[in-house]
């Protein structure tokens, strides 16, 4: 069993909820964890990273544009030189916005676009770089609902994460026999968060059923997944709180 301390996992993405129960997960599991959030909510990510500290732990936090290619570059060349060899790589950015066709610019399509499909190709692609000279390593991606269908309104948005999960067929196809396990989470529900809370109280208030999605429950899908044995991967996954309907 390798030791998990001498490896790192970054979480692109690392939000205020399913990223940092991802984030948290993954450090206590031993993991030299490295949140990544965009530069202006840096502060943020020192607050997770400092809970993690205090509570013996590793986590290094870095404010990064993820649709940028240098920065990606440079992110995964610091966190391989510096931290520890890269063994988990989780793409969790959202990007989620409502725009009717009409109204939806080609600035706005381009934008999630690049937030939610470019970014993860270049997130995927530099973690398949380090991944692949050792054997072995998880990449994962986050869908959502619209990974599987276009609804109204959200054109931009559920073309992009078409595109995600056709990255993530794709790179499981070519990097599973490498050793490198390539998943696609589905999640399909409302989760947990101040957003759902503050925007759909009717919704929110399915918390005390269990009928929103619980970002620590999330996480655990996601540690469950990275544990499976190479002779049974899943590649895709669907999480939904029991009373969602398909």
């Amino acid at each position: 069993m390798k030791d998990l301390s001498k490896f790192s996992a970054v979480i692109i993405g690392a939000g205020d909820a399913t990223g940092s129960a991802i984030t948290k997960k993954f450090a206590s599991k031993g993991y030299k964890v490295c949140p990544v959030r965009r530069p202006k909510s840096i502060s943020k990510l020192n607050n997770l990273c400092d809970e993690i500290n205090q509570s013996g732990g590793y986590a290094k936090g870095f404010g990064v544009d993820a649709r940028s290619e240098d920065e990606i570059i440079n992110l995964f060349r610091e966190i391989e030189s510096s931290i520890a060899p890269i063994d988990v790589v989780i793409f969790n950015p959202g990007a989620n916005v409502y725009f009717p066709v009409e109204e939806t610019t080609s600035r706005v399509y381009r934008k999630v676009w690049e937030m939610a499909a470019f970014a993860g190709f270049l997130s995927g692609r530099e973690a398949a770089k380090y991944m692949k000279k050792r054997g072995h390593g998880s990449i994962f991606f986050t869908g959502a609902t619209a990974s599987l269908r276009g609804s109204s309104g959200f054109s931009a948005f559920a073309g992009a994460k078409f595109a995600l999960r056709a990255l993530a067929q794709s790179m499981a196809r070519e990097l599973g026999p490498e050793g490198i396990h390539v998943a696609h989470f589905i999640i399909d529900g409302a989760i947990d968060t101040q957003f759902i809370k503050e925007m759909f109280p009717d919704t929110y208030a399915l918390k005390d059923k269990d009928g929103i999605l619980k970002p620590d429950m999330i996480a655990e899908n996601y540690w469950n997944i990275h544990s499976q044995h190479r002779s049974a991967w899943t590649h895709e996954l669907d999480l939904r709180p029991y009373m969602e309907k398909f």
